[in-house]
């Protein structure tokens, strides 16, 4: 049987970066990632991009992720919505008054990049089962780990099976192709609360202590293409395409 990294079990877009995101049955998968990904943020007056941590390029505005957003078919911004699923009619507006901050909006992706590294983000079902084990405290699921694809793995695969697709590619047929690069370093924000998720701070501390912070792949895309829940993301090899 030839080998398979796994089948694409859900498929995740963030319209607005730090904010829920929206499930997807299919997407198209471009150079810069899956369409409309990240494609928003919020950004204050000095140009740097609402997020749990704050950098030269990001400023932590805490509460982004209790929020939601969906793009859909719009192409005039995302929809967006309150912590209790009530959709937003000014965002702008909004975002002043629940972050308590003057100087934000909603803003397109330009010039500077709303990721925090790679494009694409990919976590397996049996290193998130072994989250789940080792914080057993914890409301864990992929929510708290933001990926772009939860990859539903072959029986008996080992957790951070990750860690060796590293230098390689992957596929499905007749659409996307992925390179893998390296590791997601973790942050707070992966016990950060959100709708369904309680605050649990516990689940960086294990990360920490077991991973180094680091859990799931990233990875660029070598070849653009539609990705489906329900695909096989299978390895390419020398004279062998997908």
């Amino acid at each position: 049987m030839p080998e398979i990294l796994g089948v694409v079990e859900r498929l995740w877009r963030y319209p607005v970066k730090s904010a829920g995101g929206e499930l997807l049955g299919s997407v198209e998968v471009e150079g810069r990632g899956l369409v409309g990904d990240r494609l928003y943020a919020v950004r204050d007056g000095a140009g740097r991009l609402g997020s749990g941590k704050s950098t030269r390029r990001f400023r932590r505005m805490d509460g982004l992720l209790r929020l939601s957003a969906r793009l859909g078919s719009r192409i005039d911004g995302p929809e967006l919505f309150d912590p209790l699923g009530m959709p937003v009619p000014d965002p702008d507006a909004f975002l002043r008054a629940y972050l308590e901050q003057e100087d934000v909006g909603l803003a397109r992706e330009d010039a500077v990049s709303h990721f925090d590294e790679l494009p694409v983000s990919v976590l397996t079902t049996a290193t998130l089962d072994w989250v789940a084990r080792a914080v057993p405290s914890a409301v864990v699921d992929e929510r708290r780990f933001r990926p772009n694809v939860l990859l539903r793995t072959p029986p008996g695969t080992p957790p951070f099976v990750e860690d060796s697709w590293y230098g390689r590619e992957a596929g499905v047929r007749g659409g996307a192709r992925l390179a893998f690069v390296r590791a997601s370093v973790r942050c707070a924000m992966v016990g950060a609360a959100q709708p369904g998720l309680p605050h649990a701070p516990e689940v960086l501390r294990v990360i920490a202590q077991q991973r180094d912070t680091e859990l799931g792949a990233l990875a660029t895309v070598a070849r653009p293409g539609p990705l489906r829940v329900g695909d096989v993301l299978a390895p390419v090899r020398a004279r062998v395409g997908v």
